[in-house]
Parts: structure tokens; C-alpha cells; sequence
């Protein structure tokens, strides 16, 4: 499996949009610590996540194609890369329409972090503290239920990844607080709170 040094050249050669950027290492944060949790292979969870949007930037498919644009002009280059086959199935299953049931437990992972992961940044920037580190579950489910409030993500999709992995919603959002917290740096998400805290130490 090709080393992660690669894995973050290819996502940089196609990605040049900072946010895409944050959100494929958010979504890797999560994905890695469900694959820890559950005794996996954390290298092939990890770069699984950290690619699965490598390919939006320049093939979005906002048409939902299922057999044009993203992912399946990423899958193609990940092929072409000697990327396994496992990963490749988990990225295109990742998106309903291309067809590809999810089956592998890290086909859920992947589909119940990606649009949590999202959201999760977005509860984050409007807070006064721009920060995930003092983000609760509670806050999260307020958010949830306003409409209007990060409209672009999928409640639905929120609910049914944590019910395909087989997880309480509550738990599966504080599950991926915490793995965007431990890297919250490289995310741009701890805010006014770790200025606050170096600044007494």
C-alpha cells in the first residue's frame, strides 16, 4: 500500500482548496480512530478517508453521475496507482449513487464520518471560540434540528451513518469530537482557546 507521504502528494496535486483540504483530514481523524476502536488496519482506514474526496475539486459531479466525476474518476487514478482494491470499493460506496452497496465495516466508518466530520467543523467556526475543543454533543443536536444551519449537509445521512455502524447517534458524534480534537491543530479548529492556554503557560 503506497505510504501516506503519497497519499497526501496525490490529494495536494488534485486538491487545492484549503477547507477540502481540513475536511479530508477531519474525516481521517475519525475514520482512523473508529478503526482503532474496532482492531483494524488504521493505515489502509486512514488513507482511505484521507482520499475519498481527492478527485471533488475537479470532477464534483454535482449530477450525481453514477458512472462519471467524482469518486469514480478517482477511483480510476487510485487504480492506476496500485491503491487496493478494498479502499477503492469504500470510496465509491461512500456516494448512494454510484451503486456500490456498503458491506465492510469500513464502508460504514467511512460513509457515518464523512458528512459528521463536515458538520462537526462548521458547529466549531461559529462558536465564540472558533474552537472544537469546548464542542459538546448537546450543541451538536441543537444545531442538528436548525434547517437553515449548514443546510449543505444531510441530517438524514448523519443518523443513518451512525445507525449503519451500528452506534448511538449521541455516541457516535462525541466518538468523532474527540478524534477532531486530537487533531485539532492541523484542522484550524482550536480557535481562541489554545492562544488562551499558551499564553499562561
Amino acid at each position: 500500500m503506497p505510504a501516506r507521504d503519497d497519499a497526501w502528494k496525490l490529494l495536494c496535486e488534485y486538491t487545492e482548496n484549503e477547507n477540502l483540504r481540513k475536511h479530508a483530514l477531519a474525516v481521517e481523524a475519525c475514520v482512523r480512530a473508529y478503526a482503532r476502536k474496532g482492531g483494524h488496519n488504521e493505515d489502509l482506514w486512514s488513507l482511505t478517508a484521507l482520499l475519498h474526496d481527492f478527485d471533488y475539486e475537479r470532477w464534483p459531479n454535482h449530477e450525481h453521475h453514477p458512472s462519471e466525476g467524482h469518486p469514480t474518476e478517482g477511483s480510476k487514478i487510485l487504480r492506476e496507482r496500485g491503491y487496493p482494491e478494498e479502499m477503492i470499493r469504500a470510496i465509491l460506496s461512500h456516494a448512494d449513487y454510484t451503486g456500490v452497496a456498503r458491506q465492510s465495516a469500513l464502508e460504514h466508518a467511512l460513509f457515518a464520518c464523512d458528512e459528521l466530520a463536515g458538520f462537526l467543523t462548521a458547529c466549531s467556526l461559529v462558536r465564540p471560540s472558533k474552537s472544537i475543543l469546548d464542542l459538546e454533543v448537546s450543541s451538536v443536536k441543537k444545531r442538528m434540528k436548525d434547517k437553515a444551519f449548514a443546510r449543505g449537509v444531510s441530517r438524514e445521512d448523519v443518523v443513518k451513518g451512525a445507525e449503519e455502524l451500528g452506534v448511538p447517534l449521541d455516541e457516535h458524534i462525541a466518538n468523532c469530537i474527540a478524534a477532531m480534537r486530537a487533531a485539532a491543530a492541523s484542522l484550524g479548529l482550536t480557535g481562541t482557546i489554545a492562544a488562551a492556554g499558551s499564553a499562561g503557560s
